[in-house]
């Protein structure tokens, strides 16, 4: 082969290739390369999905806290629902229920 084979971008590429396959030193830096590239793939797929479950938790929360709940339909005054009442739940209610009765 003459210089000028080398010249030739096919023959320069093989060439290249080849050297880079047959060279330690090439290996050992291809193989950091591919190792460090594949470390930044997985860290960025973990930051992404960090992300996407931080933004899908608040879209939850906005929407829990825009939307009012049974309880505070059911009994708005005490935001309690009359059928998980405790006892002493149920008296403070009835006593306040009672309250605004004798004052109207």
């Amino acid at each position: 082969m003459e210089l000028e084979d080398f010249m030739e971008a096919e023959i320069a590429v093989t060439a290249a290739v080849t050297a880079a396959i047959f060279s330690p030193r090439a290996r050992k830096v291809m193989r950091k390369g591919m190792v460090y590239g594949m470390a930044g793939i997985l860290t960025t797929g973990d930051v992404l999905t960090a992300f996407a479950k931080g933004v899908r938790q608040g879209m939850k929360q906005t929407e829990e806290a825009a939307a009012p709940t049974a309880q505070e339909t059911t009994n708005p005054e005490m935001n309690i629902n009359p059928e998980t009442m405790t006892a002493a739940q149920w008296k403070a209610a009835t006593k306040t229920e009672n309250m605004g009765e004798q004052s109207a």
